[in-house]
Order: structure tokens, then C-alpha cells, then sequence
């Protein structure tokens, strides 16, 4: 097999994405923990545009952005698909990691803020959580796609993994039961997915580290 590099960090949402893809699939990879806020040569190197991870680096050749690099390892490897063979499904499917991409990391705008920063991040994250409660998710599935993790389920999961922590660090509430109860059964399959549980951050570890992140933020605000 072609040699792969993954190019990350333990906390990063995004980079989880990645390492979900691989696990999921079953597929051996290197993983390469960039020291943040550096960034080693490598990294720009292969990443000169954004200069961020992840970076999944396949026979010397570099993919970046974490969605770009989840349906790169689903062609290249197709076996356990994460995109519906429905070519109607699978552009509904795009449609919602486009979503997810372009409202949900309004999250982690919100914990970084104060005043009005700090309120319109609630604000478009409430409205996030409830357009994925009422137009993505359903009662009778399990996942976005039924009884297996795909794509969508890959893309939010970098979300509300997180969410408690951020909550947590910023003193806010927004993911009430009774208000998102498909989104609470969702959370609970995916985290408890035995290839998920097993490859996610520690969550103490995860809030030590977001509150350090929050405190500088704060500071040089």
C-alpha cells in the first residue's frame, strides 16, 4: 500500500473527521501531530493556501480541507461507501456537509467572543441546530443515511462532539432535550459507534484545552 500521512492535531474537529474516515474504512495511516500554534515546514509545505490542517499527504501527493479529504478517501477506497450510490441522494448528501460547513462552526465563534460577538454566535447556532433538527435528521433513522455513518454523519459529527465542551466554556447552554430530540438520539448512535468511541478526544482533556484557548482569545480581544 501507498504510503499516507496525516497532517493534525489531537483537538481539532476537522482532523477528527479525517481520522473517523480512515478508522471507518479500515485503512493504515501515519499520523504526524503538528505542534499549534507552529506549523512545521511540512505543513506549509503541503498546505502553502490556508497553511492549516488536516493534510492527508497519499504517495506524496497532498489533500487538504477535512470534507475534500473524506470523499478523496472514499474514492480511492470505496469499500464501507459514505456517499449514496442515488445520485439524487448523494447530491442531497453534499448538500448538507455544504451546510454544515458554511453554519456550524458558529460554535466555536461564540466561546471565542464577548457582547455582541458572543450573542449573534448564539443566535446562528441555534438557528443551525434547529435547521439540522427539523430539515436533516429524521425519527426513523438512526444516522443521516439509515443504519450506517455516511458522509453527513462524518461532517456534523466535528460539531456536536464538541458542543458540550463549548458550552461548558462558555457558560451557555443551547443544546436543550426537549428542544433538539433528534439531535440528542443522534449524538448518543454516533458516539457510541464502536469505530467512533473509540477514536474520540478525551473530553476532560478537550475542556482544559478549549478554556486555554477561550482565556487567550479573551485576553488579546
Amino acid at each position: 500500500m501507498e504510503e499516507l500521512k496525516l497532517h493534525g492535531f489531537w483537538a481539532s474537529p476537522p482532523v477528527a473527521r479525517v481520522v473517523w474516515t480512515l478508522k471507518l474504512k479500515g485503512i493504515p495511516y501515519e499520523f504526524l501531530e503538528e505542534q499549534l500554534p507552529k506549523k512545521s515546514p511540512q505543513l506549509l509545505q503541503y498546505n502553502p493556501v490556508h497553511k492549516k490542517i488536516p493534510v492527508l499527504v497519499h504517495a506524496g501527493k497532498p489533500i487538504c480541507e477535512s470534507m475534500v479529504i473524506v470523499e478523496y478517501i472514499d474514492e480511492i477506497w470505496p469499500q464501507n461507501s459514505l456517499l449514496p450510490a442515488d445520485p439524487f441522494e448523494r447530491a442531497q448528501a453534499r448538500f448538507w456537509v455544504k451546510y454544515i460547513e458554511d453554519k456550524g462552526f458558529a460554535v466555536f465563534v461564540l466561546f471565542r467572543g464577548t457582547g455582541e460577538k458572543r450573542e449573534q454566535g448564539i443566535k446562528d447556532s441555534l438557528e443551525f441546530l434547529k435547521v439540522i433538527e427539523d430539515q436533516c435528521l429524521c425519527d426513523e433513522k438512526k444516522f443521516y443515511g439509515g443504519d450506517n455513518i455516511n458522509i453527513v454523519d462524518i461532517a456534523l459529527g466535528a460539531i456536536l462532539h464538541w458542543l458540550d465542551v463549548i458550552e461548558n466554556v462558555a457558560e451557555v447552554k443551547l443544546f436543550e432535550d426537549d428542544k433538539f430530540p433528534r439531535l440528542h438520539s443522534w449524538i448518543t448512535h454516533f458516539r457510541n459507534a464502536p469505530t467512533i468511541s473509540e477514536n474520540l478526544p478525551d473530553s476532560g482533556k478537550l475542556l482544559d484545552f478549549f478554556k486555554h484557548v477561550r482565556e487567550k482569545a479573551l485576553a488579546s480581544s
